[in-house]
């Protein structure tokens, strides 16, 4: 995607004025690289490793009194996988891969922990669209204590801002299938809808809030009919789940989640102008708490002995169970649920997953999850990918089978 300079200058206007505001960032053009990279891919990596949230206005999610612990093993997994005609291990992948961080988890135990390109464990790394998977888990806590009455609610109920616009006349449950069927136009090309929900969100080119969705008023196709991917519908949820609750969602995913299932560190999501978080993507938090999320997940939603996520919630959350979201329907290989990928096959794997590499694997029936950072060269690079899932393919048959 390209941010023009005119987004850019907005961007540092907006963080002089707010109070949450980070320092002032450098000039637009070495911003833009941040934001972009398209002229120096190499910035990618500053990018997804902590410089958006050190630059622009963002909402802390706070951390508990208490930490909860993840151990290491004694010595690091040692596994093969098969990839290309060849079997190859973590080393030949790392050095095949723009990787930043890598972490493998067992059982509650770290099996495997890299950093590259100058990370390490107090680095603070960008979620890209991982962040929408958070909102789906959010949405069933905000249903199971009574905030939301029913998923079939149209967003109106919960965002009267947004009646008499198609995401004011849409069920919950179609946004969180991502089939709300509005028009918007998510292909990374530096042209599409993207470009714009993110000047008028992270950009603050807009008023905020509702606002950064009224560009968005026709229908393609009726609701709960196809998938198509759109992060404006992950925005739109994030909208709900302010109004549902009252309380931002930074506070609320805090207070829910972060906390109880005992995170180290703090996390952050970017605002718009309205203080609205930038729920479709700009989460930050450290490679080990991401680790920490993955193991709520495997662990079917509980930690340190108490239920955080609803078990019925995960469960359906995890898996499509209309035709539209099967495997290989609602895209190439990975199904769809509530905002969680699916993986083909008989047994239930899911997945976060974020542009140009960030994922969260999770296999609850091993308790096995596996996270990646990183800063592919373009956004969905097929070859990564497939590298990717042989990996984590390679680490399931490790522990069991495929």
């Amino acid at each position: 995607m390209r941010i023009v300079a005119h987004l850019l200058l907005v961007c540092l206007a907006a963080a002089a004025l707010l109070a949450h505001a980070q320092p002032q960032a450098p000039a637009a053009g070495a911003l833009a690289q941040h934001l972009v990279g398209s002229a120096q891919p190499e910035r990618l990596i500053e990018s997804f490793g902590g410089a958006l949230e050190r630059r622009l206005p963002h909402r802390v999610v706070r951390k508990g009194e208490h930490t909860s612990a993840l151990p290491s093993a004694a010595g690091e997994i040692a596994f093969t996988y098969a990839h290309e005609g060849t079997r190859r291990n973590v080393d030949d992948y790392l050095a095949n891969q723009r990787v930043t961080g890598l972490l493998a988890i067992k059982d509650d135990t770290v099996v495997l922990e890299r950093y590259r390109h100058g990370h390490n464990a107090g680095s603070r790394f960008l979620s890209a669209s991982m962040a929408k998977s958070i909102v789906g888990l959010l949405v069933g806590v905000a249903l199971h204590e009574g905030h939301i009455r029913s998923i079939d609610d149209l967003a109106k109920v919960y965002v009267p801002a947004l009646s008499g616009n198609p995401y004011g006349e849409t069920s919950i449950r179609h946004l969180l299938q991502m089939s709300s069927g509005i028009d918007f136009a998510e292909r990374y090309d530096g042209r599409d809808d993207l470009v714009a929900l993110i000047q008028n969100t992270i950009g603050q080119q807009s008023a905020g809030g509702a606002a950064v969705l009224v560009p968005y008023g026709k229908r393609r196709v009726d609701a709960g009919k196809v998938f198509y991917y759109s992060s404006a519908d992950t925005q739109a949820l994030g909208l709900v789940l302010r109004g549902a609750t009252g309380v931002p969602v930074a506070d609320y995913f805090g207070t829910r989640i972060w906390q109880p299932m005992g995170a180290q560190d703090d996390a952050s999501f970017l605002i718009d102008a309205a203080g609205q978080e930038a729920t479709f993507a700009f989460l930050h938090a450290t490679l080990r708490d991401f680790g920490r999320l993955g193991r709520l997940l495997a662990n079917g939603g509980a930690a340190r002995g108490k239920q955080v996520i609803p078990p019925a919630w995960l469960q359906e959350a995890t898996e499509g169970s209309q035709p539209h979201m099967q495997p290989f329907v609602a895209s190439s290989y990975f199904g769809y649920g509530y905002h969680f990928w699916t993986f083909p096959g008989a047994k239930r794997r899911f997945a976060l997953i974020g542009v140009r590499g960030q994922v969260i694997f999770v296999d609850p029936e091993l308790r096995l999850v596996l996270v990646q950072t990183a800063a592919w060269k373009t956004p969905g690079d097929r070859a990564a990918r497939a590298e990717l899932l042989a990996l984590w393919r390679g680490l399931v048959e490790h522990y069991g089978s495929w």
